[in-house]
């Protein structure tokens, strides 16, 4: 079975399973997250939002964008179990919710590379706004990773399961932090070429993962049976 189908499978096993506390457990949540708030799919639109900017503005609103990402991610699991019950969504529904934005963002990635978008040179009281929206959510902090902490907010079983989320939440922002913090250095090395075939490798792959949600949302939600092809 593939990681994604193991991940988003709502009630299965795998890196949602967290009865048995492995390296496997920690390399498919890192990996998930990485995926769901790392730096990759908030780059490109980071790039053009902030062209023509000093580097030390591109740095301050770096820096807020992920700061605002990991707290949002913090918050979000804290509670995400505690909403969903008050909300009476499943994980199955969530899923499908986040597959069908996730693929609205992975088929733009796909259809805009190669084409600059022209983006307005914002006054510098917009900077936080420009750092929270669109960049820290829902660039930064994707439908992906949104799935990943609801669903593990309502799996985890005790406090040390509890704190090895948290940590991996931080480890990841911290990589986050990283990159964008240093993003001048980081934007030299990139090349229109490269840009613009990462965004579609990239972007055809989370619409692969978009539509791994959805069928595994549906599947939990009983629309739709998998049967043996789960495995």
């Amino acid at each position: 079975m593939s990681v994604a189908r193991v991940a988003w499978r709502p009630g299965g096993n795998g890196v949602l399973d967290f009865s048995v506390l492995d390296l496997a457990l920690v390399a498919n949540l890192s990996l998930l997250l990485l995926i769901g708030m790392g730096p990759k799919i908030a780059l490109v639109p980071f790039l053009d939002a902030t062209k023509g900017f000093e580097p030390a503005r591109k740095k301050k609103i770096g820096t807020r964008m992920v700061l605002v990402g990991v707290s949002a991610a913090l918050l979000l699991f804290l509670l995400g179990n505690f909403l969903m019950n008050l909300l009476h969504v499943s994980a199955g529904a969530v899923s499908v919710a986040g597959g069908i934005v996730l693929m609205t963002i992975s088929l733009k990635m796909i259809t805009a590379s190669g084409h600059s978008t022209e983006t307005k040179v914002a006054d510098p009281e917009d900077d936080d706004h420009l750092a929270v929206y669109p960049l820290a959510i829902p660039y930064m902090l994707n439908p992906a990773g949104i799935v990943i902490l609801l669903v593990a907010s309502s799996k985890v079983p005790d406090l040390i399961s509890w704190g090895l989320v948290v940590g991996i939440i931080l480890v990841v922002g911290a990589f986050d932090m990283l990159v964008f913090r240093n993003i001048e250095f980081v934007a030299k090395r990139m090349t229109p070429t490269k840009l613009v075939i990462s965004e579609v490798v990239f972007g055809i792959l989370l619409t692969a993962l978009a539509v791994e949600m959805l069928v595994l949302g549906l599947n939990g939600l009983g629309v739709i049976s998998l049967g043996e092809t789960a495995h």
